[in-house]
């Protein structure tokens, strides 16, 4: 199985590739940990990455298409999950071209969608710890005492990120950038829309069963 997840922050893509990966044994190919592994190995690729984001930069498509073919290839055999790439249209028709190249074509799409004053909800109700880096929900995930980490009782804090402005200028910035993208892979026969605003168990029960249908008939 070959498979890509598209979503906004906080559509739980993350967790359900993890999920879909050990249902299937399957490969996670999360962009941001590729990246991440690249600029600490010291590669040339690496040492590439680190200019770039020292200078604020975002990673060229070039280059993020040059990594991941080498991790494709490094695969073999084995089948993946695409988690957080492709992010532009443009790196969707080099990704299209390079899978065909090495016979490899995705099979599947899936695209997280989750209503956006949930999502928002999920953003401003996380909290952290500054000291250990504990991460709670004021809903699905409460300390034991309001406000304060279970394991050093440190106050909790509210990352920037996590400001109602903050994150509904990111809500809106996905939905104008992604928009293209979404709209490219649903005309093709492979795309499924998932509705991520559930519970993470019930997003999984569904994501798993819409890909038993899809690759077993």
């Amino acid at each position: 199985m070959r498979i890509a997840l598209l979503g906004p922050p906080g559509s739980g893509k993350g967790t359900q590739a993890a999920r879909i990966c050990e249902a299937f044994k399957l490969v996670h190919m999360s962009s941001g940990d590729i990246l991440r592994a690249e600029k600490i190995s010291g590669s040339v690729n690496g040492r590439k990455i680190r200019d770039f984001m020292a200078n604020g930069m975002l990673v060229p498509d070039d280059l993020m298409m040059s990594i991941m073919r080498e991790r494709i290839i490094k695969l073999g055999d084995c089948g993946f999950v695409l988690d957080g790439f492709p992010r532009t249209i443009v790196q969707a028709e080099a990704l299209n071209r390079m899978l065909f190249e090495l016979q490899r074509p995705l099979m599947l799409v899936l695209n997280f969608v989750v209503d956006p004053t949930v999502l928002q909800r999920r953003f401003e109700g996380r909290r952290i710890c500054p000291a250990c880096l504990s991460v709670y929900h004021v809903d699905s995930n409460p300390p034991q005492t309001p406000g304060l980490c279970d394991n050093d009782q440190e106050p909790l804090i509210t990352r920037e990120d996590d400001r109602h402005d903050v994150v509904q200028k990111r809500i809106q910035t996905y939905q104008e950038t992604m928009a293209p993208l979404v709209a490219f892979y649903a005309q093709m026969g492979n795309f499924k829309t998932v509705d991520a605003s559930g519970a993470i168990p019930e997003v999984t029960k569904v994501v798993l069963e819409k890909m038993h249908r899809h690759f077993e008939g």
